[in-house]
Formats: C-alpha cells, structure tokens, sequence
C-alpha cells in the first residue's frame, strides 16, 4: 500500500533545510510502514512515526511539511482508536491541555490533528466527517483560545513540564496563522498587544511582530476585517506613521529630507506626535530617532518635546546636555528605535544625579568590546548596526525600565532578576556587570569573602548559552549564571536552603539576612507554616509592621501552580512594595522575570498587572493570596513588626489557598493527625 506515501519530492523544495528533507523523508517511510501494517499491528508502528513528526515540528518549516502528509497520515491509522479520530466531536477549549502536556506524543498527536483540519480546511483534504467550513470555524477557536501561542517565550509551567517540546505550538500556531488569517482572531490579537504593552517589556519584537502582521491584513485588499480590527490603527501607527509627515510610512530616507525643510511650528508638531504616540504604546517608530538626531542643534526645548519629559526630566536632560547628545549619537538609530523610549525614562528617573552614573556611561559610550560580546551580538540581533550601538540601547532601555526585563525561555529567573534589581536600585553597579562581561569577558563576584570568577566557575543553571534575550542580558546572564550555580555549588552540605546565603551576596547588601522558608528541605513537606507566615506579615504587612514601606527591593522565592491551582515548579521573583489598591485592597506589588507576569495560578488566584494600581512593569495580588504562593523571603531580623497581632482566621485563609494548591501533597502526617476527628476520619 504505497499510495499512502507522499509523492512530493521535499528535496526539490526550496525553502526546505537538507536536515528537514531528511526528516521528512524519514517520516514518509514510518507512515508507509504504519499504512501497511495490519490493524493489530499498527500500535506498534505508531510511535515511530510521532517521535519523526515530531523532530520535523521542532523546525522551521516542519509544520507545512506535515500538513502537505495530512491525508497520508490519517489513512494510515495515526488516529485510529484515539479521540481524534472523530474531528466533528472535538472541543477546542480542550486543545490547551493536550498543547502543554509535558508527554510528547500528546502534543505531537494534538498538532497533527491541527494540521489534518488545516488541510481540510484549505480545501487540500476532502475529509468524510467534517466540511472545509466546520474545520475553519473550529481553527478559528483554537487559535483564539490558545492565542498566547503567538506571543512570547514559553512560561515558567511549560518550561518546567515540556522543555523544548514547548516549541512545537509555537511553530504549529504561526504556521495556523499564516494559513487561515489573522483577521479571523484580530480582536483577540489587539487585546493581547495591549495587556502585554501594559506591562512595557524591553523585548517587543514579539509584539511588533504581531503589529506589523495587522498592518499587512489591512493593506491586503483581499483580507475583509469586517468590523474586526478596531483600535488597530492606534498600534499600527505608532510604528509605521506615528505624524503627519510620516503619515503614509514613506521611508527613512524621505522623511529626513522633509525634517531639513520643516519650520520650527512643524517641527513642534512632530515632536510632540511621536512622544505621545511613544509614551501611550511603550513602542518606537523607526522615524523617531531620525527626528531626534535632526533636533541635536536645534535647541533642547524641541529635543525635551520629542522624548515627552515632565519637568523633571527636562531638568536632567538640560543638566546632562552634552552626555545626553552624545548617547543620541552613540545609540538612537533606526535600527535601535526603543533606544528612546529607554532614554526618556532613564532622564525621568533622575537617575544621572547620582554621582557614579553619569561617568559611568560615558565609560559605556567608549567601551571596546572583546570579540565574544560582538559575535554574540551580531548573532542574536543581526549586523545593521555595529555591536556596541546595539549594547548602548540595551543600557538605555534597562536602566529606563528595570522592571521591563525578561529571562526569555531559560532557567535563568535568578540572573534576570538580579539585572532588574540592580538597574531599579543601583545602576552603578549594573553599569560596572556590563562593562566586565561585554570588555573582559569575565566577572568576578564575592561569596562570603571568596572571589568567584564566572569563567574560572563550570555550567550555571541554562544548559545552552540563551539567545533570545534582550542586549545587556545576552551578555551578561552567561556570566552570573555560573557565579550563581557555584555559590549554590559552595552551599553543598549546609542545613537548610542554599538561597539563605546565596541571595544576599548575589543581589546585593540589601537584601534581608533574615530568611524564612516554609518547607522542609530534605522531605519537601511544609515546615512551621503558621510560623513562617507570622514572620512575613510582621516584616512585610503595613498594619503589623508599623506601617514601615519597603525601602530596598527584596528577593523571594514563589511557587508556582498552573490555572488548576496544581504546583509546577519554584520561581525567583522580587518583593517591590506592598500598598492599598485604589480599592483599599493591601496589595503585593512585584516583579517576576519570567515575560508576561499576567498569569492565573488557580483557586481564584490571578495575578494583576493592570488597573489595580500597578506601575509599568509590576505585577501583584491582594496580599493573603501572594502570602498563599510565597515559599521564600528575607527580612531585616532587626525591623521585625508585631508577630501577636495578626488573628489566627487571617493565617487560616492563606493556608487554605497553600492546602488547595501546592501544598495538598506536602502536608506533613501530623497536620493530618490533628486536622483529624475522634475516629481518625477528616
């Protein structure tokens, strides 16, 4: 039976890898034999095609190759027996749990039922129990449902669960997308870059990329958004024509020839465009920084208009003129756009007052680079613009938005966070982290008195060098990464949790050497947890600590559970504030590396990054139910507030959300015990 096989040549194919040729004709040979073999046998053919399909899914392009076999695969016998093989009863809320199960052939199987309704869809497979239309209007769902598919890094549940296999959705729905049309999900799709911008991340590429997707729809005669796509325009042309001289997106070149003939009034209305259009999206168009480097001698009044300053940054841009000047030059480009944005939050922060800042960046301006942070750079981001421009907008943006960094989809929520830390609380040092690693390609930091040498010291948590970070982490995470993992490494055989020592001399002096965890290290049960909560509510909970506010940010330590409430995994995050929301609800406002801290941890607990009196980048949850997902936190043991205060309901309503979530296999035999009645029975 070889009619099953496919007949296109992939070799011939172009845009096809030689490796992917080669997986594809590997996959055509498990479907032949899984065509062939007799029904009993098929169980036993089965996985050699699932673990083909999916080495073909984790490349680019391994998507359209499989749904090129769509019918071959199916009449060989994929489905047979399975619930997909019954594509009209298949539910597409359902879709979510198969794409994030950490069991590849779940994932596989569920991408390859995607695929065959693609092809159904298209017109490609005529299927004999559903219709091309019944396949598209299911898609449509799908992608609607699980449209965080489209944007970002996995988060911290897939990492933990799936690992690499948490790529294939990812090439699966972009491939969706291509396919049957954005224009389809386009509501979702601006409401998704909203909350996201909400947050105002350091890497939009996943976002601009989404933007510029909505842009071609629109050009599109052929696409009809109906009444779909309302409040595109506003995203749209923050990017491409923010102003009336660049209205129609006429390219840089001709919009630098209007600048040189516009008179001041035009100008002024320029300025002030793009700095509106810039401050409501946290996105950059490449036409603002050709506006910006025109404005350099034409006075600051215009060069203030144009980066949107309050009085406060006015100031420090007329203090700082020259430096300012210089750092346009050295790092606003086109190819760098966001390296306004970064600018004008760092001159709103006031951060160049402090002494070591400004020489500091001046250093940054003339760093030589060694040849291992150019490679890097080049590689990760192209080579439009020389390396240390690149590195110099990266400095900018962090240090504008510390609370902005990512730690892409990698390990590595220890390094992010310190980065964040140190650019929100002491840029100095952050600058002193990038001119060692992007200059001598080394670091060196002390535990405990002993200097570590981050190339002296063996891997760090991430098993592969992480690309798909913003500049400043690119080349710095490698470096503290493995400073971080031999600190660990320098804690072997002490009592208790490593991150008691390790936190304090990784993040700096401020971190709190008091420390608190709630679970047993050696049996993983809960430990003293009536105990452990007492302690955070005296040091952290304005009512009981005598209404002391945070000084420094602090590192802890969460667990995090998915939407079911079940645990996935620990997770480093920073304790920012905590205040009464405008709802007069006390809040824990917090920065959590992992890209998108908009998340629902289940039980009722969904973390808020908007509207509840949340600062750009901050995420935060009413305090008894951050308490309800904290394992790990530090606290100055010579500021501790009144343990006595705080009733006993009030701890009972944090440990019934940690009993109904991460903690329901971690209850140690004698909780259970006393929670008992007289006969032994709950």
């Amino acid at each position: 039976m070889t009619t099953h096989r496919q007949t296109q040549d992939t070799s011939a194919l172009p845009a096809a890898s030689e490796k992917l040729a080669g997986l594809c004709s590997k996959l055509d040979d498990a479907i032949t034999l899984l065509a062939d073999a007799r029904e009993f046998a098929k169980p036993g053919k089965l996985p050699r095609v699932l673990d083909t399909a999916r080495r073909v899914l984790l490349q680019e392009g391994g998507a359209a190759e499989v749904e090129r076999r769509a019918q071959a695969f199916e009449e060989a016998g994929v489905f047979l027996g399975s619930d997909w093989e019954t594509p009209q009863y298949l539910v597409p809320s359902l879709t979510t749990h198969a794409l994030k199960s950490p069991d590849p052939s779940m994932v596989v199987i569920e991408a390859l039922s995607e695929l065959r309704l693609l092809a159904v869809a298209k017109g490609e497979y005529l299927h004999p129990h559903i219709s091309a239309e019944q396949a598209h209007h299911y898609l449509t769902q799908v992608m609607a449902i699980n449209l965080w598919l489209l944007f970002g890094a996995p988060s911290e549940a897939e990492r933990e669960t799936q690992g690499r296999l948490a790529q294939i959705p990812r090439h699966l729905f972009r491939h969706l997308a291509e396919r049957i049309g954005y224009e389809h999900i386009i509501d979702r799709l601006i409401d998704e870059i909203w909350r996201i911008l909400q947050q105002r991340p350091i890497q939009v590429e996943p976002v601009k990329a989404m933007i510029t997707q909505i842009a071609i729809c629109q050009a599109n005669p052929e696409i009809d958004l109906g009444a779909s796509g309302q409040g595109a325009d506003r995203l749209v042309s923050s990017l491409y024509g923010p102003t009336r001289a660049c209205r129609e997106d006429p390219g840089v070149e001709a919009y630098r020839e209007r600048l040189s003939s516009m008179d001041a009034a035009a100008l002024q209305g320029e300025a002030t465009g793009f700095a509106r259009a810039m401050h409501d999206t946290g996105l950059v168009s490449p036409y603002h920084p050709v506006l910006l480097r025109h404005l350099l001698d034409d006075g600051d009044h215009l060069l203030a208009e144009a980066l949107g300053l309050s009085a406060t940054g006015r100031d420090c841009l007329l203090c700082y003129r020259e430096l300012v000047s210089a750092l346009i030059r050295g790092g606003v480009h086109p190819a760098t756009p966001q390296a306004v944005y970064g600018l004008a939050l760092l001159l709103e922060r006031g951060i160049l007052y402090q002494p070591p800042v400004a020489p500091a960046m001046w250093r940054q301006l003339g760093l030589t680079l060694s040849e291992w942070s150019q490679a890097r750079l080049n590689l990760a981001f192209g080579e439009a613009i020389s390396p240390r421009a690149r590195l110099l907008e990266g400095v900018l943006c962090m240090l504008g938005q510390p609370l902005g960094v990512g730690q892409g989809n990698n390990p590595t929520c220890q390094s992010a966070r310190a980065l964040s830390m140190w650019a929100y609380n002491d840029p100095d040092y952050l600058l002193q982290m990038v001119a060692w690693a992007a200059r001598d390609d080394e670091i060196i930091m002390h535990f405990e008195g002993q200097p570590i040498s981050s190339m002296a010291s063996s891997g760090g948590v991430a098993q592969a060098l992480p690309m798909d970070l913003d500049p400043v982490s690119l080349i710095v995470v490698p470096h503290l990464d493995r400073i971080y993992a031999e600190m660990g490494r320098r804690c072997i055989g002490r009592e208790g949790d490593p991150h008691r020592w390790v936190n304090p001399e990784f993040h700096g002096w401020w971190s709190g050497r008091g420390f608190r965890i709630n679970v047993d290290v050696a049996s993983g049960q809960l430990h003293e947890l009536d105990t452990f909560l007492r302690h955070f509510y005296a040091s952290y909970h304005p009512y009981y600590n005598g209404n002391q506010p945070l000084i420094h940010p602090q590192p802890a330590g969460i667990a995090v559970t998915d939407s079911a409430a079940r645990f996935i995994g620990w997770h480093a995050i920073t304790v920012l504030r905590v205040n009464l929301d405008p709802s007069d609800v006390m809040r824990v406002y917090f920065y959590n590396p992992n890209n998108d801290s908009g998340q629902d941890w289940g039980d009722g607990v969904r973390v808020s990054t908007a509207g509840c009196g949340e600062r750009a980048g901050e995420a935060s949850l009413p305090f008894e139910q951050f308490a309800s997902r904290l394992y790990i936190f530090h606290y100055d043991p010579l500021e501790r507030g009144e343990l006595a205060q705080i009733t006993q309901a009030e701890l009972d309503r944090v440990i019934g959300y940690i009993h109904r979530s991460w903690g329901a296999d971690r209850i140690p035999p004698t909780d259970l015990q006393a929670d008992a009645g007289p006969t032994g029975t709950p």
